[in-house]
């Protein structure tokens, strides 16, 4: 009996370690080798916006290091030349090295992609939380007023709402007409995560012990909804680059000569049976970034989701 205790104490129990959400999340999402091929490009993309505006300079970092050129220096002698070692996407009706334009053009559309999403979560997060939490009339007006907004055509109201403040700042109009139409969806994800998590054990807990509603929402509420609005915003990134592109595309968009995707797409569109390379070049650069962010969000949905522990 002494022997079969004395083993029994000697037995090493296998207990799995435990880990922390945002760390097991990473471990998943590292498993998904589209996701961390998105990701690597993603970051090689926000390498070169910075590199191309820092210094101050045309072209920036790129052109001291004689990576690329200057993005708006003009040579009608050198106009639609091939591809070359001095120029490696030729140069487009103006003689403006193409290469150094993508470069540059990386900085604004990733800018307006990234940023047009804080101003959707600023929106459309603070209204789904307000209507989720404090629900009855308040939330039946907000959501009435979000179905409101959803009923008009995206692209037309970002045409309206651009051609209607076409005198101010156009990189901002821009901001404003795309987190405009594009908050709603946000909204009604943001409500449906607070009706849900509001009703859990653990928030009913802390509103007996007396926890402010303030508290209540930072501690309880935005931490344990964030995972769905992560991937969201993720997935919206893409999408307000292709509606800048198809501005920019249509005239309205960002103005010449600051060469932004669409506006290089517009431009090389007119001498397109001349060089196609004008359209192909910033148009496999807008597809990349689509694409480099719709991996990554996949791999964020599949990391954060519970369901797909192993």
């Amino acid at each position: 009996m002494a022997t079969a205790i004395g083993v029994a104490q000697q037995v090493d129990w296998d207990v799995p370690e435990q880990t922390g959400l945002w760390k097991d999340a990473w471990i998943r999402f590292r498993r998904n080798r589209l996701a961390v091929a998105g990701l690597v490009v993603i970051v090689v993309l926000i390498v070169m916006a910075i590199g191309s505006r820092l210094p101050t300079t045309p072209g920036g970092l790129w052109k001291i290091l004689h990576i690329a050129g200057d993005p708006f220096q003009q040579d009608v002698t050198n106009s639609v030349a091939p591809p070359s070692l001095s120029h490696p996407f030729g140069t487009d009706a103006l003689g403006r090295d193409v290469f150094a334009r993508v470069l540059y053009g990386s900085s604004i559309s990733l800018t307006i992609g990234i940023l047009v999403q804080f101003l959707i979560l600023a929106v459309g997060g603070t209204i789904g939380m307000v209507a989720g939490y404090l629900g009855g009339w308040i939330d039946n007006l907000l959501m009435r007023f979000t179905d409101i907004m959803y009923a008009f055509p995206d692209l037309l109201l970002v045409l309206v709402f651009v051609a209607a403040f076409s005198n101010g700042p156009r990189l901002l109009t821009i901001f404003a007409a795309i987190a405009l139409v594009n908050w709603v969806g946000l909204a009604r994800l943001v409500r449906g995560q607070v009706l849900s998590i509001k009703e859990k054990e653990y928030v009913e807990a802390a509103r007996m012990t007396g926890t402010s509603p303030f508290k209540l929402i930072v501690k309880h509420l935005i931490p344990n909804s964030l995972g769905p609005v992560i991937v969201t915003l993720t997935f919206g990134i893409p999408a307000a680059i292709f509606t800048e592109a198809a501005l920019s595309f249509l005239g309205i968009g960002i103005r010449p000569p600051e060469p932004s995707w669409g506006v290089m797409i517009e431009d090389g569109y007119g001498a397109i049976f001349a060089d196609q390379g004008l359209v192909i070049f910033p148009a496999i650069a807008v597809a990349l970034t689509m694409l480099s962010f719709t991996f990554v969000g996949d791999g964020l949905r599949d990391a954060l989701d519970p369901r797909m522990k192993r």
